[in-house]
């Protein structure tokens, strides 16, 4: 069900998903997936699916080098079977919200870039430090405040902290 204004009050739950052998599919080509792909890639998503009829040269090489599959099309309801995590990112509203609609009906978490009421999960700002990894988030109010306090954080946290944990 799509968020409303009176679920403002209602906080998101932080989590890190374990997306080792599950299905994410990435709805979209341009940068804005691509950071989506990105971020992916070294979860172990299997399979890690894109659709869009053009992509970033980021996807195109991951797509050449196994590491994904690129469906080279327009997203068409049903596309979404079998998936486990779904990324609206294109840059057109109705299409997102297409995808987040039949994830919904599918009951799979969806992701809807820049629309919070069609997303059953936002993003944060991330700091990596190696394996130590901090997450901001604003609740969907200011991206812009998350990544200002994004920026902070890594000018605070020293680069050998991530080293302290191996």
């Amino acid at each position: 069900m799509a968020r409303t204004d009176a679920d403002r009050h209602y906080e998101y739950y932080p989590a890190f998903l374990d997306l080792r052998r599950k299905c994410v599919v990435v709805v979209g080509g341009g940068e804005i997936a691509t950071g989506k792909v990105r971020g992916v890639l070294p979860c172990g998503a299997l399979p890690l699916i894109v659709i869009a009829p053009e992509v970033t040269e980021l996807i195109e090489e991951h797509s050449r080098g196994g590491n994904l599959r690129w469906i080279r099309r327009e997203y068409r309801d049903g596309d979404l079977k079998g998936a486990d995590l779904v990324f609206a990112a294109t840059d057109d509203r109705e299409v997102n919200a297409a995808v987040a609609s039949e994830a919904r009906r599918r009951r799979i978490p969806v992701l809807a870039v820049d629309d919070i009421p069609n997303c059953d999960l936002i993003a944060p700002a991330v700091v990596r430090r190696g394996s130590l990894t901090v997450a901001i988030s604003t609740h969907g109010r200011s991206p812009a405040m998350a990544s200002y306090a994004r920026r902070q954080l890594e000018r605070a946290l020293p680069e050998e902290w991530g080293a302290l944990l191996e």
